[in-house]
């Protein structure tokens, strides 16, 4: 089965208060004198606010990984290794959105040293985004660290095998990190190619394939 693109709309943050807005928009064109309309329109809001609060707190209710896809602590998650393949030159795939994260990297780098590794963490996603994407998350030092995303093709290459896997077993991937730079902007790169050994990622074919 293939992994949800985008967050199913009634689950997606701005969603209510987009509703709310065009509710009290509402309340200038229906006057008090419209009787029935009106307590509609009001038991509305009031059922679309309340929608808003249980959204907020269902957001902030403690998960791992939350529901952006950052992972608190790598306690209690069962972890998958990706090891290398041996090959003469070592393929490597870049981390993209980085620049929104360099201060997690800094702490990461700081901690960890420049090679440790990463949790690929599908159906992660930036605030208010309906696009889920598959984040990375630095996991050198004392917890895990938001570095960015995987880019496009790597996303539509992996991201089915990886969704498998959290939905069957709770489980993720675990591959080798490399940050790159002495001070920021820090570029970070991965080691995908042992990907193609965790269950179902022999089955998914390369970008190369698909075109």
């Amino acid at each position: 089965m293939s992994a949800p693109r985008f967050v199913p709309p009634l689950r997606w943050e701005p969603l209510p208060y987009l509703v709310l807005v065009a509710l009290l928009l509402l309340t200038g064109l229906i006057r008090p004198e419209s009787g029935g309309w009106l307590v509609a329109l009001l038991v509305a809001i009031t059922l679309t606010a309340a929608w808003g609060v249980v959204g907020f707190v269902r957001e902030r209710r403690m998960r791992n990984p939350d529901p952006m896809g950052d992972l608190t602590t790598l306690d209690g998650i069962e972890i998958v290794d990706a090891s290398p393949v041996a090959a003469a030159v070592r393929a490597v795939v870049p981390v993209v959105d980085v620049h929104r994260h360099q201060p997690a990297i800094d702490l990461a780098r700081l901690h960890g040293g420049a090679s440790q590794h990463a949790i690929l963490v599908p159906r992660a996603r930036r605030w208010l985004s309906p696009k889920y994407r598959v984040g990375v998350q630095l996991v050198g030092g004392d917890r895990p660290r938001h570095a960015g995303f995987l880019g496009e093709a790597p996303d539509r290459r992996w991201r089915d095998a990886l969704d498998e896997l959290r939905v069957s077993r709770g489980a993720f991937v675990r591959v080798p990190a490399v940050i790159e730079g002495s001070g920021r902007p820090y570029r970070v790169d991965l080691d995908l190619s042992g990907l193609g050994a965790i269950p179902g990622g022999a089955d998914v074919p390369s970008a190369d394939e698909r075109s």
